[in-house]
């Protein structure tokens, strides 16, 4: 499982504010909020809401320099979980 600028990119685009990067079986994607609470996203780790994202971006519109470096510091928590 990789987090890479591509999914944090999808989550900065989604078009609500209440979407979530999650872990899933082994995989990152983004989805609603509401979606946690379905079979489909059972046992599913929350990552990084938009909000959260937006907040340490500082902004909606980041470089590509900021969002490499905000995926490579997902990457590196994933990594230290062990997931």
């Amino acid at each position: 499982m990789k987090i890479d600028g591509a999914l944090v990119r999808e989550l900065l685009d989604a078009p609500s504010g209440d979407t979530v990067l999650v872990l899933l079986e082994g995989r990152a994607q983004v989805v609603e909020q509401a979606a946690l609470n379905s079979e489909q996203c059972h046992g599913a780790a929350v990552l990084i809401s938009r909000a959260e994202l937006v907040e340490r971006l500082g902004t909606t519109a980041p470089t590509e320099e900021d969002v490499t470096r905000l995926s490579a510091s997902l990457q590196d928590a994933v990594d230290k979980l062990g997931a």
